[in-house]
């Protein structure tokens, strides 16, 4: 059963289904119960009306002895005040529901005489005057052999002659019956084949709405069998939810590609880069190790260093590209930036006391020695240091007095070992990660790093962080 309702088509199916069935069950249940009550009310009525024409004539002087009880189909019964059936209709056999089950008259001895005036003071009717009705209930009533079910109506009634009667006449509820039974037999056929027509235009409504989604479904297969993160899923131009699905599907593969080519990219720079300082320090350890003299032990130390560092990079960049989140303690970047700069020759720090913003200590440091390094590398005599306030930010600027930077490559300085001096040196220039490193820290802590023209003619590096 789990499997046949797996999915979306057969659960969405199931459950219009489900909705359209209660409403017809719920709709069906009121129009019978309305439909019963008016042909109870119309059969009500009736009944009245028959009691009424006899109280009537019952009334204005007819004797109940000559009265025309002929009507087969409206059972009548009189009864005087002791309760003695004293007329009814002709031919009836069987009658309940009226509280009298006589069916054969039975006269009082002096049938319409007026000399019994021993009437009650406290009769509620006076001579010739007919009561309001009112409904006995339903029951059943043989007449010549038919028996049906009908709804009887009480009318009291006095005559002129003082007579207290009561008058019993019923309608027949066989129209009610059949209406109701009639209509319960279309809706017993008429639900069923709505509900299966329901069924199946939820079905190909669904199984057309779907489509697309099997389409992407199809391709993001065979995109994940192939590993060709190239490749795109169809978008189909209903520019509805399934559109926007398919587009956002898009954009997270490109997303995605752009990922692991960067990280490719990463592995492959790395390797080179790694590749070079190990290399120098076997053929240094193989020269010692064949001829101890020529050991170059300073080369060796630089080479291990080197290594050291460019293995720290490679970490950090690593644990950033994880989604690793800074450290959410308050940090003095007037302070941290004199820290940095102490020991350094040619750097002056100047900036506002107490410039706090929220993070991780260490990274900002690191941000702040790896812009420190690439100005002192740059600079001609001097770097300058600046932290400040503006607004709800925090601003560190580190500007030195070189060539500067060029408009075009501005954003290119940040890509992970990218070096603009291609004549330089890799000991001098390093492995080109400090840029990148200190953007995606300053990206981290919700900041960004820039580069402009520094008023000394060389480059201003920008650090903005939310102030704390």
């Amino acid at each position: 059963m789990s499997r046949l309702f797996a999915s979306v088509r057969a659960r969405a199916t199931l459950a219009a289904t489900l909705v359209v069935a209660v409403a017809l069950v719920a709709a069906g249940t009121a129009v019978l119960l309305s439909l019963r009550s008016n042909l109870l009310g119309e059969a009500g009525t009736q009944a009245e009306r028959s009691a009424r024409d006899v109280a009537t004539a019952l009334a204005v002087g007819t004797r109940y002895t000559e009265l025309n009880l002929d009507d087969d189909d409206r059972p009548v019964q009189v009864v005087d005040e002791a309760g003695t059936l004293v007329a009814a209709s002709e031919d009836l056999e069987r009658i309940t529901g009226t509280g009298v089950d006589a069916v054969h008259p039975r006269p009082s001895a002096s049938p319409g005489d007026d000399g019994d005036d021993d009437d009650d003071s406290g009769e509620s009717l006076e001579a010739g005057e007919i009561g309001e009705p009112a409904t006995v209930g339903d029951g059943t009533a043989t007449v010549d052999g038919d028996t049906e079910d009908y709804r009887f109506v009480t009318v009291p009634v006095e005559t002129r002659r003082g007579d207290q009667l009561t008058v019993y006449a019923g309608a027949p509820l066989s129209a009610e019956h059949g209406a109701v039974n009639t209509a319960l037999t279309v809706m017993l056929i008429g639900f069923p084949l709505l509900l299966a027509v329901v069924a199946w235009v939820t079905w190909l409504v669904t199984r057309r709405a779907l489509r697309p989604v099997e389409g992407i479904r199809r391709e993001m297969a065979a995109i994940t069998a192939s590993e060709d993160l190239a490749r795109r899923v169809p978008v189909p131009g209903t520019h509805d939810e399934v559109a926007r699905l398919a587009s956002t599907t898009n954009e997270t593969l490109a997303a995605l590609e752009s990922s692991v080519e960067r990280q490719r990219r990463f592995v492959a720079d790395a390797s080179h880069e790694l590749r070079s300082p190990i290399a120098s320090l076997r053929t240094q350890l193989e020269v010692a190790a064949a001829h101890p003299e020529l050991l170059d032990l300073d080369g060796a130390v630089e080479d291990t260093v080197r290594l050291q560092r460019l293995a720290a990079d490679l970490l950090l960049l690593a644990r950033l590209d994880a989604g690793e989140r800074p450290a959410d303690a308050r940090v003095d970047l007037a302070a941290l930036a004199r820290e940095a700069a102490e020991g350094r020759t040619g750097v002056s720090v100047r900036g506002d006391a107490a410039v706090r913003v929220a993070g991780s200590r260490g990274q900002l440091g690191r941000v702040l020695a790896n812009l420190l390094d690439n100005a002192q590398r740059h600079a001609r005599s001097a770097v300058e240091v600046s932290v400040r306030r503006e607004g709800e930010a925090a601003v560190v600027a580190v500007a030195d007095d070189g060539e500067g930077v060029p408009a075009a490559d501005r954003e290119r300085i940040f890509e992970r070992f990218v070096r603009l001096d291609a004549a330089r040196s890799r000991d001098d220039g390093g492995a080109g990660l400090g840029l990148a490193i200190a953007r995606d820290v300053a990206v981290r802590h919700g900041g960004t790093l820039t580069v402009h023209d520094a008023p000394a003619g060389g480059a201003l590096f920008e650090l903005r962080l939310p102030g704390a």
